[in-house]
């Protein structure tokens, strides 16, 4: 039977009226294949993965393929989006066997689950084919089969991590500005070829080396993608990649995480420049969010779909003819002209750009809203709503540093609401240890032990939001979880595994130090640790945090591409600490004046510490207010100058 019916995943739930008799990944599976004597069919996806929606119509909807694959296999099916550790294991896996990797990942695996076969999407007829290949293979060569998988096991675990170098100096950065260099693209932005994915990391490095080359590769690609076809020039919010080097057709599913990401990169552009571009793409992406991605419960949705009505990008694109319906001749021509409307898509149809500002805002506002109002009557795409902790982690950081930019309060009210559904749900204690849960859906905590990129960007998300609002349970709980994370997570070598040490058992235990889509967990926690040691004068976490960026150093002058947040962390601890204890009222205008000033500083190494005086924060106990008004005190490694008193005497000693 199938058993996908009790499942909190959305994709599991896509799958649960599967004729597969699916299992979800657990020890009732293997025990299912050991009982058997049958191998493991895993399948790995997501809910908005196009092919992944292909591949399920095709062959698991169809009953004669589920039949050959429920009498020779146990079939496991898992969201790679709840269980990363899975996915990561068997995707490196599927690399190794076959030079390529992708969603759906499909793996063949012995009753222990090490893996001998795999692939990503295939046609119904080579699926046949494979089943009843595999089947034979298992039955005739077992042994050939076992062997090929202990072989597949022993590569990987030769090959697993990354030496550690030293703590990245400026000469590292240089390096990996130069290698960035090379495969920056100086016409249309971004780096390397089509497909071409939002370099969300690597954009928040260049931010904060924030000069010459470094600036200008991040001010080109930041223009091209806010005004190519990857941004959604009606609702906000990008997709997930272009499948052009012009960024004009995207892949239309959003998800949160680049979202949450480049929302607060377009919010540093323009606190590093006052672009006008970076503020409206900001905001209307910020309001993207709130609109779109909330869940009843507070939480953000991981991701839209891609498709709508079994079509890839129907709910985004548009004919001329369309215009001209709904605008009228002369507002439907502009708008054509404006939007770029050629034929960019399929049948036809056009994906809106931006390439050029309009001339008249008041024209283009309305031409927008109509547009809007009429796209709101098509098939909305599907929506996977459960709540992922680390993405949540990272769109709280976003929200509330662009709330305070920009003067939003309901965007810090909803990182707040949002941090405690992450308090009151996904946190458990047991004694004094606080563990997290990777994802919730509908107020049900999920089964699925968080990952270290859940302990360190939830981290990252509180120790931001503490700094907004100085409220000081923030704090708090960001320490508590970087507590759990030292203690469970770290690999002996100065770096860290990606699932915990009592984590359920795997072929490999993961550490992979890499950015992918997301930062890799081993750089986001050493972003949180680095801003923990300055709010706290921890010498454990500083050192903890410099040990964890040594792999930048190894990944710097060839592979900088996939070290961004590295990067942009060692940006920050290069820079800093640079501590900033604001001591004063929270309603105070003169506290509030002295807060923005540091907020509005592009000083990558500086953290902020908020309070009254009465806060748990080390940084900034036995710090007073001067005769009795708010007080701002510069510090470095708790080592203070003269606390100042006016924006202008701050701003002073921030530059």
């Amino acid at each position: 039977m199938n058993r996908l019916t009790g499942a909190t995943s959305p994709y599991l739930l896509q799958h649960a009226d599967n004729p597969v008799h699916w299992f979800e990944w657990g020890d009732e599976a293997f025990a299912e294949a050991r009982r058997r004597d049958v191998p493991l069919l895993i399948s790995v996806g997501y809910s908005a993965c196009h092919w992944c929606h292909v591949m399920a119509h095709e062959s698991f909807e169809d009953q004669a393929i589920a039949d050959v694959m429920n009498r020779h296999f146990v079939n496991v099916k898992v969201d790679r989006e709840e269980r990363p550790d899975v996915d990561a294991v068997y995707m490196a896996a599927t690399q190794a066997m076959s030079g390529q990797g992708g969603w759906p990942m499909t793996v063949f695996a012995t009753p222990e689950g090490n893996p001998f076969y795999a692939g990503t999407y295939f046609p119904p007829a080579q699926f046949r084919r494979l089943l009843a290949g595999v089947a034979q293979a298992w039955a005739e060569e077992r042994e050939n089969v076992l062997a090929q998988g202990a072989k597949v096991v022993d590569a990987l675990n030769l090959r697993a991590g990354l030496p550690q170098g030293p703590l990245p100096g400026p000469e590292i950065v240089a390096e990996a500005v130069e290698d960035l260099a090379k495969t920056f693209d100086a016409t249309r932005g971004g780096f390397g070829r089509a497909p071409k994915f939002p370099p969300s990391m690597v954009l928040e490095f260049l931010l904060r080396v924030g000069t010459g080359k470094a600036l200008a590769m991040a001010e080109k690609t930041l223009d091209a993608m806010a005004r190519g076809g990857i941004y959604d020039q009606l609702g906000g919010g990008f997709a997930r990649y272009s499948v052009d080097v012009a960024w004009v057709v995207p892949h239309f599913e959003k998800m949160l995480y680049d979202n949450a990401l480049l929302l607060r990169v377009y919010a540093h552009w323009w606190r590093s420049t006052g672009s006008v571009l970076a503020r409206r793409v900001a905001l209307e992406t910020a309001d993207w969010l709130l609109r779109e991605m909330r869940t009843p419960e507070g939480g953000f949705a991981s991701a839209l779909d891609a498709d709508s009505e079994g079509e890839e990008g129907r709910f985004y694109v548009w004919t001329p003819g369309q215009l001209t319906e709904i605008l009228g001749e002369e507002d439907g021509a502009w708008a054509t002209q404006l939007f770029e409307v050629t034929g960019t898509f399929e049948h036809g149809t056009s994906v809106l750009q931006l390439l050029h500002d309009p001339d008249d805002r008041d024209r283009f506002d309305r031409v927008r809203a109509a547009l809007l109002a009429v796209r709101e009557t098509r098939v909305r795409p599907g929506r996977d709503d459960k709540v992922v902790a680390a993405w949540n982690g990272l769109a709280i950081v976003a929200l509330a540093e662009t709330g305070a930019l920009f003067d939003r309060p309901d965007l810090i009210d909803a990182a707040r609401t949002a941090a405690t559904l992450l308090a009151d749900l996904h946190v458990s204690r047991t004694g004094s240890e606080v563990r997290l849960a990777r994802t919730s859906r509908a107020g049900q905590v999920g089964a699925n032990a968080g990952v270290l990129e859940d302990y360190a960007d939830v981290a990252e998300g509180l120790l931001g939001l503490y700094s907004v609002t100085g409220e000081s349970q923030w704090f708090t709980l960001a320490g508590e979880l970087l507590d759990t994370l030292l203690a469970r997570f770290p690999d002996g070598e100065g770096g860290f595994y990606d699932t915990a040490d009592d984590a359920s058992s795997l072929f490999q235990r993961p550490k992979d130090p890499t950015d992918n889509a997301t930062p890799s967990g081993q750089f986001a926690a050493a972003g949180a640790l680095l801003t923990y040691a300055a709010l706290t004068g921890s010498t454990p976490h500083r050192e903890a945090a410099e040990n964890a960026l040594g792999a930048v150093s190894v990944l710097a002058s060839a592979y900088a591409r996939f070290a961004g947040w590295g990067l942009a962390v060692a940006q920050a601890a290069l820079a800093g600490p640079l501590e900033l204890a604001i001591i004063g009222p929270l309603d105070d205008p003169g506290t509030q004046a002295l807060h923005r000033t540091g907020l509005m500083s592009t000083n990558p190494g500086l953290v902020i510490a908020l309070g009254d005086g009465q806060s748990p924060v080390p940084l900034l106990q036995h710090r007073t207010t001067i005769d009795g008004a708010p007080a701002a005190y510069v510090c470095r490694q708790f080592t203070c100058r003269l606390p100042v008193t006016t924006p202008a005497a701050l701003k002073a000693e921030l530059t």
